[in-house]
């Protein structure tokens, strides 16, 4: 039976009687139906006709669309059709409709990147040339008119637009970050004088309220902008004025201020040479107390050369300490133009690491944490870097990140606890016993860090667990060794200081406490005028959060003079 249909398929087909495919196609004609008899016969004889008749039928449907991407679509298909120009002609005119509604210059280049020799080059042409003249005249965005700049190299506005951009870039300066991009970026821009003029202001700034009033006073005289800072005058009659009251002989006056419990400067930069570093990292601490920009310098200084850690993050703490108490525009001030000073000559270890320690006191973490790893050498870690890291992943709350810098650290007092001698033959060195009190510390620090991260019950506890054991260990070996150290220490020298010394932080805390009573009782026991300098000095100056506290709280309730 199978072989009789077929046969008569055969007698059909030759009598003429069953259609050919094309034919089949044909009597459909639709796209589908054509695609379908190319795909199952790419070699017949009507293929030609078919492909022809294809296009036809595509380009209908585009025309019915009539829209950018059917008709680009229809030319990426058939780029050699007979309908490809009337195509490319309709795909012009819809841009070109599209680019005079948006009426935007990048719109308009656009439009002739895609047609440069359409039939509407000359007409877009001159509406690109009209949104570029109103662009510029209207244009407020800095990024904008750089792109047109950028677009427009030879433009014969140039000038007009580059001023555009000068004028935008200072105006957007307004502290000594910015001031010193612009100087930068606009090596011949015209507003580098006062650029200059506005640095120079916060310079004089930070003398004046670290109460160097005669030195402010000399710089401005020296100056050859100084005349141009026209309110230094009143300035600085202020200044003179608070410190006159500051330096009345009332005793309830000295007790309000930092000052009287601490140490002088120039005393506390001798005390950062000492012979014992105990005295240098207590030094640093307490010069941190003195909210004044010449500590800055001193203290950056101990953070870059010291050895003992205890001396360099005593400093990086005590420079957060200053500048966090300093007015901030002065506190960029200060971190920015040194951040200047590095950028061109930074090239070794110690100075990557001031920069990391500048950029980190200026809260920019991600490129301080980029610098602290410049800084950092795997093979002889540096302590300070790993305690800053352990800071920063847990305000990053990378509570394991911050583990493993710990166990680092609990590794690199390891390390300090074996290596260093302790021996009653030929005496103990201090420096020796000095370094087994950071390692130590920094032992404790790493545990109190492993035990926050297993706390906060991050992934990989048994990791964290084998830290904590690590760090257990290596505080353990520290404090012994410690131990053994300091009592060679005292049979030497029985009143030789240990690491246990808090005689300076004692009194500091000390001072907090004075200092607290004292201003509690400025506004009863003295002058309206001067309680109220005082106390808006330490609600703006004073080392001490708790003392700038109370002091805002005090002005708060205090009657309006």
């Amino acid at each position: 039976m199978p072989r009789l249909r077929r046969a008569l398929v055969v007698l059909l087909m030759a009598s003429g009687c069953v259609p050919s495919p094309y034919e089949r196609a044909t009597q459909v004609d639709t796209v589908q139906g054509y695609r379908d008899f190319l795909r199952a016969n790419p070699k017949h004889a009507d293929a030609d006709a078919a492909e022809a008749r294809l296009e036809e039928l595509e380009f209908e449907d585009a025309k019915r669309l009539h829209s950018v991407i059917a008709y680009k679509r229809f030319l990426e298909t058939y780029p050699e059709a007979a309908q490809a120009r009337t195509a490319r002609t309709l795909l012009e005119g819809l841009r070109f409709n599209a680019a005079k509604e948006a009426n935007t210059a990048s719109a308009w280049r656009q439009f002739l990147a895609d047609h440069p020799d359409g039939a509407h080059k000359e007409e877009a042409r001159a509406e690109l040339l009209s949104c570029e003249q109103r662009e510029l005249a209207d244009g407020t965005d800095a990024q904008r008119l750089a792109s047109l700049l950028r677009e427009a190299p030879e433009d014969p506005r140039r000038q007009e637009l580059e001023a555009r951009l000068d004028d935008q870039a200072f105006a957007k300066a307004t502290g000594a970050t910015p001031l010193f991009a612009y100087l930068k970026q606009y090596p011949a821009g015209r507003h580098r004088e006062e650029a200059r003029v506005r640095l120079l202001e916060l310079e004089v700034e930070g003398l004046l309220v670290s109460g160097l009033v005669d030195e402010a006073e000399a710089k401005v005289k020296g100056h050859p902008l100084g005349p141009k800072l026209t309110r230094f005058p009143a300035r600085l009659a202020q200044a003179r004025a608070e410190r006159a009251a500051l330096q009345r002989p009332e005793p309830l006056v000295r007790a309000s201020l930092p000052g009287h419990y601490l140490r002088g400067v120039e005393d506390l930069q001798r005390a950062l040479v000492a012979p014992d570093p105990l005295d240098r990292w207590q030094a640093a601490q307490e010069l941190g107390q003195h909210v004044t920009v010449r500590v800055l310098d001193p203290l950056l200084e101990a953070l870059r050369s010291a050895r003992n850690p205890l001396i360099r993050q005593n400093a990086l703490a005590s420079l957060r300490t200053v500048l966090t108490a300093l007015p901030p525009e002065v506190a960029e001030y200060e971190v920015a133009s040194r951040l200047e000073g590095l950028h061109e000559r930074a090239s070794s270890a110690e100075m990557y690491l001031t920069e990391a320690a500048l950029l980190d006191l200026r809260g920019q973490l991600e490129l301080a944490a980029t610098e602290y790893q410049r800084a950092f050498d795997a093979g002889s870690p540096d302590p300070v870097v790993l305690w800053r890291w352990i800071h920063i992943r847990e305000e990053r709350k990378q509570s394991f990140s911050a583990a493993v810098a710990a166990r680092q650290l609990a590794l690199w007092a390891q390390d300090v606890a074996r290596e260093q001698p302790v021996s009653s033959e030929g005496g103990v060195p201090l420096a020796a016993a000095r370094q087994l009190c950071a390692a130590v510390v920094d032992a404790r620090l790493a545990t109190q860090a492993i035990a926050r991260a297993r706390a906060a019950r991050t992934e990989f506890s048994e990791d964290l667990a084998t830290f904590e054991r690590t760090a257990t260990d290596a505080l353990r070996l520290a404090d012994a060794r410690l131990a053994d150290a300091e009592l060679l220490l005292r049979q030497q020298t029985p009143n030789a200081r240990t690491c246990a010394d808090e005689q300076v932080g004692e009194r500091l805390a000390q001072g907090v406490t004075e200092r607290s009573a004292a201003l509690q009782a400025v506004s009863a026991k003295l002058p309206q005028q001067v309680g109220r300098i005082l106390l808006e000095r330490a609600k703006e100056r004073d080392p001490s959060p708790e003392v700038r506290a109370l002091a805002a709280a005090r002005l708060a309730s205090a009657p309006k003079p």
